[in-house]
């Protein structure tokens, strides 16, 4: 990374963004994952913070694998013995 770089950064810096999700405001650069290459620009990083996006990615992932092992096994229960 050249000098340009760095100075060109220097604005975001400082940047904080509300995230859509939690409404929480957050640092931009350590909280929010960058979206696009241009590092330049606010529009680069998304609206979502890092900890938000882990638990949806999550959450979804789980739905899928409780919808994949129902249509496999049926409905399943505890066996009454």
């Amino acid at each position: 990374m050249d000098l340009d770089d760095e100075f060109s950064l220097g604005h975001l810096v400082l940047q904080e963004r509300r995230c859509r999700s939690c409404r929480k405001t957050k640092d931009l650069l350590t909280d929010f994952y960058r979206t696009r290459r241009d590092r330049t620009t606010l529009s680069a990083y998304s609206y979502e913070c890092k900890e938000c996006t882990k638990k949806r990615v999550a959450d979804a992932r789980k739905k899928v694998v409780d919808k994949m092992v129902t249509n496999i096994f049926g409905r399943w229960e505890y066996p009454d013995w």
